[in-house]
């Protein structure tokens, strides 16, 4: 049975325009391997609403699950509330639980609980809340998409409360080569390989040295006996790899 399928949505002008390194599509990409959920696609876009609402119905409906990052802040550009909300056909306004998780925090750091920090407590109507032990601010759940911040040890901590929740499949393994061939003549012998095992993923990641070109060959697939015999058969096509 095949695995679980995701995507990443990132929601962010500052992406965009190269202002912020983007991370947490990397990290989520090594936490759904771990626990054997696919990551199938990642697709950014602009803080513009109808791109945010299309992209949501796109990728809800073409994989399992749904993850977004960015957005869901105190500012007039953090609209991605609106736009799942838009998405799924349901109101948004601040919700009783979010609210009061909001303003235990503020109250207990002796903080103002401003309009601009109320907005983070905006939650489209039957939505379920994530939980943020970094910065208390909830991410939300709705269907299958999973809605939560940009910033990266926030988004790492919404993940992991997310993940024990969700279907998971095989995961995956991995084997890597490093070969000092050009990736051309690596090709055909590997492409071979790839054919003896289609149930298994062969990859090839060309570098260059001061000593020349190399390339790095990766094998993935699930444990067993299977991927075994795949790695001693490459290491065997390619005596000299390390």
């Amino acid at each position: 049975m095949p695995n679980p399928t995701a995507a990443i949505l990132i929601i962010g002008d500052e992406i965009l325009s190269g202002r912020t390194r983007e991370g947490n599509a990397y990290y989520l990409a090594g936490e759904l391997t771990r626990v054997g959920i696919d990551l199938a696609e990642v697709r950014i876009v602009a803080d513009v609403q109808d791109q945010i609402v299309d992209a949501i119905r796109t990728l809800s409906a073409k994989y399992d699950t749904l993850f977004t990052s960015g957005g869901i802040g105190p500012t007039h550009d953090d609209i991605t509330a609106d736009a799942v909300g838009a998405a799924f056909g349901v109101g948004v306004d601040v919700r009783a639980d979010a609210h009061a998780l909001l303003a235990r925090h503020y109250a207990a750091r002796d903080a103002e609980f401003t309009p601009a920090r109320m907005r983070m407590a905006r939650i489209p109507d039957g939505a379920r809340l994530i939980d943020n032990p970094v910065s208390v601010a909830p991410g939300f759940a709705i269907g299958n998409v999973y809605v939560m911040a940009g910033v990266p040890s926030v988004f790492q901590a919404m993940v992991a409360s997310v993940l024990p929740g969700l279907v998971a499949g095989a995961p995956v393994h991995s084997h890597s080569l490093k070969v000092m061939q050009p990736e051309s003549e690596v090709a055909e012998p590997l492409g071979a390989l790839a054919a003896r095992y289609p149930a298994l993923s062969f990859g090839s990641y060309p570098f260059e040295v001061t000593q020349g070109y190399g390339v790095n060959l990766v094998l993935r697939g699930p444990q067993g006996e299977e991927l075994a015999q795949a790695w001693r058969d490459m290491r065997d096509t390619f005596p000299g790899g390390e």
